[in-house]
């Protein structure tokens, strides 16, 4: 596998295909990054990517690993990113060629 892209690469190459300049690429990822955030308690959907969901965990039992003690974790609120059926064929897909 390769490097991961950058926040950087990851512009540049919006912006090369939609002639746009990378400020605005920018811009509107921080606007999308910020959108995400907001209505994430009420899902928010990446078309073709997948969703956020803020998840209810429930309270539970657990152990120390330093000292293998029991201890009760208690109940709270995760995020949690579902990645959509299609991104999952097409990643897979691409990786099982390689």
């Amino acid at each position: 596998m390769g490097k991961a892209m950058t926040k950087t690469q990851i512009a540049s190459h919006f912006a090369e295909k939609f002639e746009m300049k990378k400020k605005v690429v920018v811009q509107f990822f921080e606007e999308l990054a910020n959108l995400a955030y907001k209505e994430a308690v009420n899902q928010f959907p990446l078309p073709g990517v997948g969703k956020l969901v803020l998840v209810d965990r429930k309270a539970r039992m657990g152990r120390n690993p330093a000292t293998g003690e029991t201890i009760q974790i208690p109940a709270k609120k995760v995020v949690k990113f579902k990645v959509a059926k299609v991104a999952k064929v097409e990643i897979l897909k691409k990786f099982m060629k390689i």
